[in-house]
C-alpha cells in the first residue's frame, strides 16, 4: 500500500497528543492570519495560548455556515491567494455558496485521506473505480478521483448523468468499485433493469456512497439490487470534502473519523453544550491540518452520535453513527420533529413501494400538513383502487405509529418522482414560499 495508515491504529493517548499539538498550532495560525477568528476569539475572551488540553476546545467560539457566507468569497482563507491552487464551492441551493481553498499540501492531505477512505471501504490498487460523483465545484468527484489515484487504483471519471452510457461502461470496462450518492445508485439499478443489464453479471464488489443521509434499509436495497457491499462515506466541503470519515468493510457499523486530521464534537444544537460520548446531537468539526481554509468548531448541522468502542477492523479512531438528519432539514410538524430519513425507514419496510419518495409540507389555516408522495411498483399500481387505498392507509398508519404524527400518503405511478444525478430533493416545504 503506497500511503501511510499507521495513524489509524494509534493508541488513544498517542492520538490525543498529536491532536493537541496540531490544535494549538492551528489556533495560533488562524488568530494571526484570519481577521474573523481574531475578532471572535477576542470577543469570547479566549486566546490560543489558553488552550492547554483538548477539553479547553469547548471554550472556543463556534463557526457557522453564515460566518462563511458573510466572509464570501475568500475572507476565511489563512494563506495568500498565491498559495491557493484549488477553489471549490458548496452545492447549497440558497444564498451564496461557501467557498473553500486548498494549498498543494492540502490537496496531498485530501488525497491521502481519500485513499484511506477507499481502502477502508474495500478498495485496493488492483481495483477499477467507477466514480459517478459530480466533478466541478462540488468536492465529491475530484476528491474521490485523487484518492483513487493515490491508492494506485484505476479510476473511471464518469461523473454524474448520462445514466445509460454509465451502464454500458460498467458492462464493458468491468469496474469493481462504484462511488456515487445512494439515491443515484438506486437510479442506476432502475435504468439497468430497463436496459436488460443484470448487476449480478457485473464485477462490482463494493460501493462507497455519501453526500446525503440514507437509512440502513436503503443500504440493504442497494446491496440487493447492485449485488455489492455498500459503505457510507461522510464529508463536507467546509471541512475538506469527502473522506472525513468512512465505514470499514469489516464492520459496516459507524464511520471512522480520521481524528489525526479532525476533532469531532457532539453538541446540544439549542444550547451549544458539549454532550458526553454516545449522546445524539449536532456534529461539530475542527480541522487540524488544513492550510488554506482551516475551520474551528464548525457546526455541520448534521445529527449523529460518536462511538468510541474498539472496532473489529483494528482502527482506533472514534466512529460516528450514520447521520440521521440535519437540524436545518428537520421538519417540525405540529410540534413533532421529523427527519426525511425517518420517513424513509418506514417506507423501506413496505414491500409494495419503491425507494423513491418526496415530502410535501403545506399549511392549511394554522395547521401544518405533511403529504408523503411515494412510488409503487408496476405490479402494485395495476391493482384495484381499493387495494391501493389500503396501501396508502397502511403507510400513513405505520408513519403515525413510528413518529407520532399524522400524514397524508399519496401513491404515484412508477418513475413519477424526479430522479437526481446528485443529491435527491426529498422535501418541498411550501410554508417557506
Amino acid at each position: 500500500m503506497m500511503f501511510n495508515v499507521e495513524f489509524e491504529t494509534l493508541p488513544r493517548e498517542a492520538l490525543e497528543a498529536i491532536q493537541l499539538r496540531r490544535l494549538q498550532a492551528v489556533l495560533e495560525r488562524v488568530y494571526a492570519t484570519v481577521p474573523f477568528y481574531r475578532r471572535k476569539f477576542d470577543e469570547a475572551g479566549v486566546a490560543p495560548s489558553d488552550i492547554r488540553d483538548l477539553a479547553d476546545l469547548a471554550r472556543v467560539p463556534f463557526t457557522t455556515k453564515q460566518d462563511l457566507r458573510d466572509n464570501y468569497p475568500f475572507g476565511m482563507f489563512a494563506v495568500p491567494m498565491d498559495n491557493v491552487v484549488r477553489i471549490h464551492a458548496s452545492s447549497g441551493t440558497t444564498g451564496k455558496p461557501t467557498v473553500v481553498g486548498y494549498t498543494s499540501r492540502d490537496i496531498a492531505t485530501w488525497s491521502e485521506l481519500m485513499a484511506r477512505a477507499l481502502a477502508a471501504g474495500g478498495a485496493t490498487r488492483g481495483d477499477i473505480i467507477h466514480n459517478a460523483y459530480g466533478y466541478g465545484l462540488f468536492t465529491g468527484g475530484l476528491g474521490v478521483h485523487y484518492g483513487a489515484e493515490r491508492l494506485g487504483a484505476s479510476v473511471i471519471p464518469i461523473s454524474g448523468g448520462n445514466t445509460k452510457r454509465q451502464i454500458m461502461i460498467m458492462a464493458d470496462f468491468g469496474p469493481t468499485i462504484i462511488t456515487c450518492t445512494p439515491s443515484y445508485a438506486l437510479h442506476l439499478a432502475e435504468v439497468a433493469v430497463e436496459m436488460g443489464v443484470d448487476f449480478k453479471g457485473l464485477r462490482f464488489k463494493a460501493g462507497i456512497f455519501g453526500a446525503e443521509p440514507w437509512s440502513e434499509q436503503m443500504r440493504l436495497e442497494i446491496e440487493e439490487k447492485l449485488n455489492l457491499q455498500a459503505m457510507d462515506i461522510y464529508g463536507l466541503s467546509e471541512v475538506m470534502g469527502p473522506g472525513v470519515s468512512v465505514e470499514c468493510i469489516e464492520a459496516k457499523k459507524g464511520l471512522h473519523v480520521f481524528e489525526d486530521h479532525f476533532i469531532p464534537e457532539i453538541i446540544n444544537p439549542e444550547t451549544g453544550e458539549v454532550l458526553p460520548s454516545g449522546s445524539t446531537g449536532e456534529l461539530v468539526f475542527t480541522s487540524l491540518t488544513k492550510e488554506a481554509f482551516p475551520v474551528i468548531r464548525y457546526r455541520t448541522r448534521d445529527i449523529t452520535s460518536l462511538n468510541p468502542e474498539p472496532c473489529i477492523c483494528g482502527r482506533t479512531h472514534v466512529r460516528m453513527n450514520r447521520v440521521s438528519g440535519r437540524t436545518d432539514d428537520m421538519l417540525i410538524i405540529r410540534g413533532v420533529n421529523v427527519f426525511p430519513s425517518q420517513i424513509e425507514s418506514v417506507l423501506m419496510e413496505i414491500e409494495e413501494v419503491e425507494p423513491h419518495y418526496q415530502l410535501i409540507v403545506d399549511r392549511e389555516g394554522n395547521l401544518d400538513m405533511l403529504t408523503v408522495l411515494v412510488e409503487v411498483g408496476e405490479q402494485a399500481f395495476s391493482d384495484e383502487v381499493r387495494v391501493l387505498q389500503g396501501l396508502e392507509k397502511k403507510i400513513s398508519k405505520n408513519i403515525k405509529e413510528y413518529l407520532g404524527v399524522s400524514v397524508k400518503t399519496r401513491l404515484v405511478e412508477p418513475k413519477t418522482i424526479a430522479r437526481s444525478e446528485g443529491k435527491a430533493q426529498r422535501v418541498i416545504d411550501n410554508r417557506k414560499i
